[in-house]
């Protein structure tokens, strides 16, 4: 049936909006599968920082990527990578040009909203043993009881011997939980507001219950817990001082949906765009333009401190490609970072059709429409966003569908209802041209988040070709 000619413009001037499953062909779902398979099997074994970075080594090392600390100079074609303080990291593909025409950066960050032990965390109450937590990052506190928990971090005792903790994933192992109150108890728990429900003081985990037989002892199931933990650990309770010991959910991630069309899973936000930024630079081609994977630290307090983005070390990184290439004039870096483009890779909002109403329905992210956009970020009247140029804009949009890249460009909810940012106006703040690009999250901060496996594969895609042709 011929169509109007009402219908031909209409199909020429709208923005046609429609879930990539509808024009993926069976070989492409093969794909997408495929690659969120990978995905999940990855962050199963890395849910902290740490475990990130030494997953992402070990995939680094086996593809013939070299440490920059290692080599004498780097050409192009070189492939290599510095690992900041085991828990960022920063990777590089030099390409055919001089770096001070710029680079084609992404940058994901590896943290989560989590639980963190306590400098002095274990405590003994009526018999009950605790570890003390302080939370990470925006968490709905009440989201965080009652669940599963597993045990994540490192220990470094006063003789440098560092002790790699694991407990909880293994299919033997314990987990530890935080209590919370029944219902026919908690009238006066359920009339508080939701965000006092449960206090930050009261998420205690539980870590045992059995006493160490002794009348000289007075707290004696502490004294059975600290006992257990030298045998299989050899540390003593001073050691707690100098240790980094995080709380995440003990379970793993898993498709979601009869047609296995997502994946439900702790920390997505940002690891999935990490982990397809990663393997994105894994199997960018060298191209002209050298291409640079960030995998940030403390993006979800802020981006401060040594590993996150506000410090030099990425700075540091750089300047060791240009002197390792030849290229050390004076103040050349900030002449790198003026030429150099980036897509902040962090997750996005997508709409959610039961709590519609904090959302533009106009401008909001779906699910698997493919790579989100967020063209600024920041509240309320943009307030301490990065906001990207029409320029640039105008360029991704047309290396994206030039490749057939699904993508959307949205906005996290409507106008005064709340906001949000990431690190794309440190990167900015230099000079450098960026846009926030991810996938869009379900759930996003709680202790399971949900994604569409079409917007993943996307994400992997967009940030490869970007990597290529930026």
């Amino acid at each position: 049936m011929e169509k109007s000619e009402g219908k031909v413009l209409e199909e020429k001037l709208f923005n046609q909006k429609k879930s990539g499953w509808e024009t993926a062909t069976d070989d492409e779902k093969g794909l997408i599968f495929k690659f969120s398979d990978e995905y999940m099997a990855f962050l199963n074994k890395a849910k902290t920082e740490r475990e990130f970075v030494c997953r992402a080594k070990e995939v680094l090392d086996s593809n013939g990527f070299k440490d920059l600390c290692t080599a004498d100079s780097v050409k192009p074609g070189d492939k290599v990578y510095s690992v900041n303080r085991g828990k960022s990291m920063y990777i590089a593909v030099i390409g055919n040009k001089k770096l001070e025409e710029g680079l084609n950066l992404v940058g994901a960050h590896i943290d989560s909203p989590r639980l963190d032990l306590k400098p002095n965390p274990v405590y003994e109450d009526n018999e009950m043993v605790y570890f003390d937590t302080q939370y990470y990052g925006g968490i709905k506190k009440y989201q965080w009881t009652a669940i599963p928990l597993s045990l994540h971090g490192v220990i470094v005792k006063t003789n440098g011997e560092k002790v790699t903790v694991n407990i909880g994933e293994g299919e033997n192992d314990p987990i530890f939980t935080i209590t919370d109150l029944l219902p026919h108890l908690a009238k006066e728990q359920m009339q508080k507001k939701l965000d006092e429900g449960v206090a930050g003081e009261d998420l205690n985990l539980l870590i045992g219950n059995m006493p160490y037989v002794c009348p000289d002892v007075k707290e004696k199931v502490k004294l059975n817990v600290l006992k257990l933990l030298n045998e299989r650990y050899g540390i003593n309770e001073a050691d707690f001082l100098s240790a980094e010991l995080e709380l995440v959910p003990a379970f793993n991630s898993k498709s979601l949906g009869f047609d296995y069309s997502m994946v439900a899973g702790y920390g997505q936000d940002d690891k999935v765009c990490a982990y397809t930024s990663l393997r994105a630079i894994l199997e960018a081609k060298v191209q002209d333009k050298t291409a640079v994977c960030i995998l940030s630290d403390k993006e979800e307090i802020g981006s401060m401190g040594n590993t996150g983005m506000e410090s030099q070390a990425f700075d540091n990184f750089v300047a060791e490609l240009l002197n390792k290439s030849g290229e050390n004039r004076p103040n050349l870096l900030n002449k790198v970072f003026c030429n150099s483009s980036m897509l902040s890779a962090d997750v996005g909002t997508a709409f959610d059709p039961i709590y519609a109403g904090v959302s533009d329905r106009t401008n909001s992210a779906y699910m698997s429409y493919g790579v989100s956009f967020d063209k600024y970020t920041g509240s309320r009247g943009k307030a301490g966003g990065s906001d990207a140029n029409a320029e640039f804009i105008g360029k991704i949009r047309e290396i994206l569908e030039r490749n057939n890249v699904h993508y959307q460009i949205a906005q996290l909810g409507k106008v005064d209802v709340g906001g949000g940012g990431t690190i794309a106006y440190i990167l900015a703040n230099k000079g450098v041209e960026v846009i926030d690009c991810g996938v869009p999250v379900l759930s996003m901060h709680s202790p399971y988040e949900v994604t569409s496996k079409y917007d993943i594969y996307s994400a992997y895609m967009a940030y490869k070709v970007f990597y290529e042709e930026a």
